[in-house]
């Protein structure tokens, strides 16, 4: 079939049946609620940019506003420089509130580049949803990213963060990348459609609507090659036409080149046919990354830019429109660009950095393109660049920088320290594997020991926020020794780091090194991090110590409040069960890593916060933290906590009573994951799958999957000698249904003898309450009220509920009826407070037994955020509204009202205002 058109079938009409109807699902998913972004992957030349073109011709059909950006590789190393090509159409937002238009003045208004204050990207990230949210107030909108494979990181972690909340706005995303650079924050959690090659069917189909379709061998031959690539299959016909059919299976066509370099050499090919000027435009274009006319006519002054272009644009290699010039697809411009000649390309970097001498970031890395060799004058200029964008916060920008500075650095001394800053930098961006391969190089530069102990130490903690334990504490533990005595902060900052990996790995034999190797530092520096290590090796036994320090520690805190102190103290804070300490001071902690931008430290505090938020009974807030972690895991590449999150949702699950659900994610979360060196993680994961086989009424089921969290031997012990030990009361509780008690006294008797008396309040009641279940005497009383008596009030609420639960349960069955209606009413309030359901039911069962009828959940006092949330509802904000000023999703808001109607006593939005008043009148 003959077109009869110089311009080829779209490839997306022949044989994209199904990815069109997923583009139609997303469009569709503004008012029917499904999915709100689609990735397309596929290799280059597959056909992603035209189905992103016709999703924005769709989309304009449909009434949508249409914001897009495509990657580039001249501007992966300009800090931010995709988003602002997103948004620029909506800037500068001037019906925005104030702190957002300043968020996004100081990222892209007139004076950014020389901006010197550190921009806190969490703002700038609000701030970019912000003016999406208000602009989608107008007409829903669609947000087109197209080659992702080469945006800046520091855009990527902005469309991250608006992809993660665009549910319930009338906002969709539809983002395109080669198959082998879907960016990390994309490549996993989001619903994706791979762009496969095309049927022979539909290869056939595509080679008959060129102008000069090939016919027998050569048809054949190029239906090989092509291998259904809808792009190969548009141009080879074309190099076909122009003479080259017998080389099709030889030269360019060759099977031993990748199809990539196949095509590209077809672009190549293309370009010989061109006028010199044009290809000199050309190559301009290639070399920019950001074809701006203005820009493009300013390099070149003797040339007629526009007029040059015009062979190449009705050729098809180029669009030129909007004042920017287009390659009609990437490869377009690698094929100009890798065309050229070293000294051709270096001309045309130094014509544009000659062309850009008031934006020093972009002239610095076509300075460091067009350099020969090392050059100290282009290094500093790239170094002050990276200067800049952590001033921004664009830490990935300035490790991108600070990288190739120091390959032009010829003072090998000076390369060792700025790739090491550039380490620095990529670990507060959260890209740990960049880290770790930075860091790794740093010792092959330079021979000094601080150096090279730094870099290592950065090793280690790359190493130490995935699952490789052992790697990270082989670096670490080493640091640690090797600089005890000669540079003992150093040391002190090792061991706090490995202090993480030792817990996480729970090995006996990596607890007795964190201890040897910490008596050999000496100095008074990093206190915080050396009770931190020692809160790791035994919390128990040398809690009074312990505590002594944590104390002196949050003073210190009051006066000075540095990332490290904070991170130290909230651990210990937390391994030693002072819950609410740990809840604070971690608290405070994600508010410096927010306001400093590091994400991949932020999901390791994120995390604890979640495990502290979930064992203060603040479920719904831990909830967020853990999937909130997970997310900033997933896109650090954070493994530990990607599989820890995962855990406690599927605990979380569990206990409001989904066991399925519990089951699926706690299966998922470990899916092609070897816990095996991870104690702390694999005896949580099998608490997640006892608690879900408990609340299925698999008793025996959840006994051993909760009999696993210790030892079989003679004298039972715990598999991680804290995690484990929690898990006590659950262990009973399963043992006396599944008819167990005896091997689980024996659990209970073994770690009891193994604790002396180092156990705090919490693990204290754990045991009283284990205790308690597994005793066939009247002694069960004692061991009840010692589990109850001593916690506070407040602390750890769901533990304390289970004891006032067992307790009310053991004292009906002794007709103790009076006693037992208060402790099970003590513990169905809280239940019901947390939506711990299976048990909430279970006490409300136990009530009416005990002789009280129509029960009902006690009327409480408003939590503080219940309260927030209850007075922005009195004033008229829409859920959505909340949640977009308290940094929360709509669902979550929701959640929070519907516990807060009945603790007020009325049913409906409209009595909230006259309730807070009667509550602040009565002092409620």
């Amino acid at each position: 079939m003959h077109t009869g058109t110089d311009r080829p079938a779209d490839p997306v009409v022949l044989g994209r049946a199904a990815e069109l109807d997923r583009v139609d699902r997303l469009l569709g998913a503004v008012t029917d609620g499904g999915p709100q972004v689609l990735v397309l992957t596929g290799e280059p030349g597959a056909g992603k940019s035209t189905l992103v073109d016709r999703a924005a011709e769709r989309g304009r059909a449909l009434g949508f506003g249409i914001l897009r950006v495509r990657g580039s590789e001249g501007e992966t190393g300009l800090g931010l420089s995709g988003v602002h090509q997103l948004l620029h159409p909506l800037l500068p937002g001037d019906g925005l509130p104030a702190a957002h238009r300043e968020a996004l003045d100081q990222a892209f208004g007139p004076g950014a580049a020389e901006y010197e204050l550190r921009l806190d990207q969490l703002s700038l990230c609000v701030g970019a949803l912000a003016l999406i949210t208000s602009a989608a107030t107008h007409r829903p909108l669609l947000l087109l990213v197209d080659d992702a494979q080469w945006l800046d990181l520091g855009s990527v972690d902005v469309l991250a963060f608006l992809a993660r909340r665009l549910e319930g706005r009338p906002v969709v995303l539809l983002l395109a990348a080669r198959e082998e650079g879907v960016p990390a924050r994309f490549d996993r959690d989001f619903p994706q459609v791979t762009v496969g090659p095309l049927s022979r069917t539909a290869a056939g189909r595509l080679l008959d609507a060129q102008p000069d379709p090939p016919r027998g061998k050569a048809r054949a031959e190029i239906l090989r090659q092509a291998a259904g690539n809808p792009l190969a299959l548009i141009e080879l016909p074309r190099a076909l036409a122009r003479g080259r059919a017998a080389g099709v299976a030889g030269g360019a066509g060759g099977a031993a080149l990748p199809l990539t370099a196949r095509l590209e050499n077809l672009f190549a090919a293309d370009l010989s046919g061109l006028p010199a000027p044009t290809r000199q435009a050309l190559l301009l274009v290639a070399a920019a990354g950001t074809a701006d006319l203005t820009d493009l006519i300013r390099a070149a002054p003797e040339l007629d830019v526009v007029r040059a272009l015009d062979p190449a644009e009705r050729a098809g290699l180029v669009r030129v429109a909007d004042g920017r010039v287009l390659p009609r697809h990437p490869l377009v411009r690698s094929a100009v660009y890798h065309a050229a000649s070293f000294h051709e390309r270096r001309q045309a970097h130094l014509a544009l950095a000659a062309a850009l001498t008031g934006e020093p970031d972009r002239r610095a890395w076509h300075l460091a393109a067009a350099a020969t060799g090392q050059d100290a004058e282009v290094a500093d200029a790239l170094a002050e660049s990276a200067e800049r964008a952590r001033g921004r916060g664009g830490h990935a920008a300035a490790a991108t920088a600070l990288e190739r500075a120091a390959e032009l650095t010829a003072d090998p001394e000076l390369r060792a320290r700025r790739l090491l800053t550039a380490a620095q930098s990529a670990m507060f961006a959260g890209h740990p594997q960049w880290v770790g391969e930075m860091s790794g190089r740093v010792g092959e530069m330079t021979g000094d020991p601080r150096v090279r102990a730094e870099a290592s130490l950065l090793g280690g903690w790359a190493l130490g926020v995935t699952l490789r334990h052992e790697d990270a504490l082989a670096l670490l533990l080493g640091v640690a020794e090797a600089t005890a005595a000669s540079f003992p902060a150093l040391a002190l900052g090792a061991l706090s780091t490995a202090a993480t990996s030792v817990y996480n790995s729970g090995a006996p034999y990596y607890r007795a090194e964190l201890r040897r190797i910490g008596e050999l530092i000496d100095g008074d520096g990093d206190p915080a991090g050396r009770s931190w290590a020692l809160a790791v090796v035994d919390p128990h036994r040398e809690r009074p110590l312990l505590m002594a320090h944590l104390t002196k520690g949050l003073a210190e805190l009051a006066r000075e409040e540095s990332l490290g102190n904070l991170t130290a103290t909230g651990g210990t804070a937390w391994i030693l069960d002072e819950t609410e300490r740990a809840v604070r001071v971690l608290g405070r902690t994600i508010d410096v890593l927010r306001r400093a931008g590091s994400a991949g430290t932020n999901a390791t505090v994120t995390q604890a916060l979640a495990l502290a938020l979930f064992e203060n009974g603040s479920w719904a807030a831990a909830e967020e933290a853990a999937q909130e972690a997970f997310w900033m895991a997933t896109e650090a590449g954070a493994d530990n906590v990607t599989v820890g999150a995962r855990i406690l949702r599927a605990t979380l699950c569990a206990l409001r009573g989904d066991p399925a659900a519990a089951r699926a994610r706690a299966t998922e979360a470990v899916r092609e994951v070897d816990l095996r060196g991870s104690l702390s993680l694999q005896v949580r994961h099998r608490h997640a799958l006892g608690m879900a086989a408990f609340v299925a009424g698999d008793h025996a089921g959840a006994y051993e999957q909760l009999r696993a969290a210790f030892t079989r031997d003679f004298r039972p012990a715990p598999v991680h000698y804290h995690a484990s030990l929690y898990y006590l009361g659950d262990l009973a509780a399963a043992a006396v249904r599944a008819g167990r008690t005896d091997d689980a006294r024996t659990v209970v008797d073994g770690v009891a003898q193994g604790l002396t008396s180092g156990a705090s309040p919490r693990l204290a009641a754990v045991l009283h309450r284990a205790t308690a279940l597994l005793t066939d005497t009247d002694d069960a009383e004692r061991h009840f009220r010692a589990a109850l008596d001593g916690v506070g009030t407040d602390c750890w609420p769901f533990e304390k509920a289970l004891a006032h639960l067992d307790f009310g349960e053991w004292l009906r069955r002794r007709r103790r009826g009076a006693e037992a209606r208060r402790h099970l009413g003590a513990a169905l309030e809280c239940f019901e407070r947390l939506d711990a359901r299976p048990w909430a039911e279970r006490a409300a069962a136990e009530l009416r037994a005990a002789g009280t009828a129509g029960v009902t959940a006690p009327a409480g006092e408003l939590t503080p955020q219940e309260r927030q949330i209850a007075e922005l509802a009195a004033q008229g904000l829409t859920n959505r509204d909340i949640a977009a000023r308290l940094y929360l999703s709509p669902r979550t808001v929701g959640y929070h009202l519907h516990k807060v109607f009945p603790k007020l006593g009325i049913t409906a939005r409209a009595q909230l205002r006259d309730a807070l008043a009667a509550a602040a009148d009565t002092g409620g």
